[in-house]
């Protein structure tokens, strides 16, 4: 979360945030998603929730909302929301 340029949009449990989501923007008018929820919090739809709230905050900026989600949970959520998946991503670590 450290990266977003957006607001965050958070969900809070008293005084725990338990989901929270938010964007970066990016070159060419992209807002780049990133949803986290607590593990315990997981399934009830709160990632769901803040990442609503973050893509509505970046189409009302016009800006395109961009979800590389990976891990199928997160998939999941990014399809609820309305996302297709298009295309692939690898992801190469280069050592000296």
């Amino acid at each position: 979360m450290a990266g977003i340029t957006s607001p965050a949009f958070a969900i809070r449990d008293h005084d725990q945030i338990i989901a929270v989501a938010g964007y970066r923007e990016w070159a060419g008018g992209v807002a780049h998603l990133t949803v986290l929820t607590s593990a315990p919090a997981r399934g009830r739809g709160l990632g769901r929730a803040a990442g609503s709230a973050a893509v509505a905050h970046a189409l009302d900026r016009g800006l395109l909302p961009q979800w590389r989600a990976v891990p199928a949970p997160s998939r999941r959520v990014a399809a609820a929301l309305g996302f297709r998946e298009l295309g692939s991503q690898a992801s190469i670590l280069l050592r000296p």
